[in-house]
């Protein structure tokens, strides 16, 4: 029987083994859920409320437990799991309150004579979620409130560095009350995984990754006819234009990049500065990098972790370690220390340019690249040289202009003005071009995977 263990990035220890189901077992489970869907989706919306509701109070009691594990797990860092959990919580209280309202029936028109039309939003079935492991708890559960909501099943396959993370996640639901069979978490390869895409009873596949990830997963999906939702990576462009506020731009550049251990989708990643204020910015940003304490996840005083896995490091290693090859200087970090498990320092990384992986790829760690603008709209331009298009931000006084900007030029779902964050229950999260398609948060999630039902009434 193939197994997969789970290992602390911070001492090197395994966790836990696991067994690996088949394709008969992980089958079984889709089947279950299925079964399980048919009654829920009987129930109303406001019915399923309070299941949502009693999901979130799970969650707050046993927000510590949680928060160790995903330590554990990942080597976030303990203060940032417990906001994690909050933020899950946050998650299933919003879209039990909301949720009634935003699936409720509407009523339209139809033909000449304004005849009385009905749309509905009926749920479909079961769905696929593919979730990484850089938010263990966060990922599965911003797909599975919402599916909840909808009247959906739901099938987690998360990744096997937290595994014990989505074990646990279900142990709760369970605990809460959600009907066994619903939400199901299971244990497989890639192979056996495409092969459940292409199931009768999978209705809707959704993905948190790479863009290569979600090409392969996306192209599977479309093959079988199923809708998906694709999150997948960025490149994140934090512009410091030429009137902004250098301390509250190196505030959050610094919050921004090093969030999570620098292993957020959308993380501040390039930094792109207007010449005038480009050395006042760098020299600053340099010295607030190097004052980071990186240390042990659980002790209150580090400010960086480790990365979530060997793996991890010696990607982030070796894109680094090719960027400066080809020009790139590190003026903070970019050497690894000494010591057991995947710690990788603050880095900063200056003289970056295309070609580079620092200005082409996604570096998920804790390394900043800074790419100095002529001026505002030369930093836009190179803002929007990506292939990605997640996230960003803009630090500029003029808060109206940077709306402009933001709202007509900037080419991602999300942006940031004079500040930075990861995700709200109330505002929409998605990304274009190979960020991906679809929207999450905010009500829109919950209309991803349903059957928008016209009804003509005569």
């Amino acid at each position: 029987m193939s197994t997969l263990t789970t290992t602390n990035p911070a001492t090197g220890e395994p966790i836990e083994t696991y067994p690996l189901m088949s394709k008969q077992e992980a089958t079984a489970k889709l089947e279950a859920a299925h079964a399980a869907f048919l009654e829920w989706r009987l129930l109303s919306h406001a019915d399923r409320a309070p299941y949502l509701t009693k999901i979130a109070q799970k969650l707050r009691d046993n927000a510590d437990d949680l928060a160790a594990l995903m330590t554990q797990e990942t080597g976030k860092l303990l203060k940032d799991g417990k906001q994690e959990v909050e933020i899950c919580a946050a998650i299933f209280d919003y879209t039990a309150k909301t949720g009634p309202d935003a699936l409720a029936d509407e009523e339209r028109t139809h033909g000449q004579n304004g005849a009385r039309g009905v749309v509905s939003y009926q749920p479909l079935g079961v769905i696929y979620s593919i979730q990484p492991w850089n938010f263990p708890l966060y990922q599965p559960v911003r797909v599975l409130a919402a599916n909840l909501m909808t009247g959906n099943g739901c099938v987690l396959k998360h990744a096997s560095i937290c595994t014990g993370t989505g074990l646990r996640l279900r142990e709760l639901c369970i605990e809460a009350g959600l009907p066994e069979d619903l939400f199901q978490v299971i244990l497989i390869d890639h192979d056996i995984s495409d092969n459940l895409i292409a199931h009768p009873l999978v209705r809707g596949v959704t993905l948190t990754g790479s863009d290569g990830a979600g090409r392969h997963v996306g192209a599977v999906a479309a093959k079988a006819l199923k809708k998906t939702v694709l999150e997948l990576g960025s490149n994140d462009a934090y512009l410091v234009l030429e009137d902004a506020d250098i301390e509250t731009a190196v505030k959050f550049s610094v919050m921004g990049r090093l969030y999570n251990n620098g292993e957020t989708c959308v993380a501040a990643k390039r930094f792109i500065v207007a010449d005038k204020v480009y050395d006042a910015f760098v020299s600053t940003f340099v010295d607030q990098m190097k004052a980071i304490t990186m240390g042990d996840p659980t002790d209150e005083n580090s400010q960086l972790g480790p990365l979530s896995s060997k793996d991890q490091f010696d990607t982030v290693k070796g894109q680094v370690d090719d960027s400066v090859a080809k020009g790139a200087k590190a003026l903070c970090g970019g050497t690894a220390p000494d010591r057991t498990g995947a710690y990788y320092p603050a880095t900063v990384l200056v003289d970056v340019a295309p070609g580079m992986p620092a200005y082409d790829d996604e570096i998920f760690g804790p390394v900043a690249a800074v790419i100095r603008a002529k001026d505002d709209q030369d930093a836009m331009r190179i803002a929007n040289d990506s292939r990605y298009g997640l996230g960003g931000g803009i630090f500029c006084k003029d808060e109206d202009r940077a709306l402009k900007l933001a709202r007509d030029h900037f080419d991602t779902g999300m942006i940031r003005i004079n500040s930075f964050g990861a995700a709200d229950p109330n505002m929409p999260f998605g990304g274009v071009k190979d960020s991906g398609y679809g929207r999450e948060h905010g009500g829109f999630g919950m209309k991803e995977f349903v059957n928008v039902k016209a009804i003509f009434l005569p």
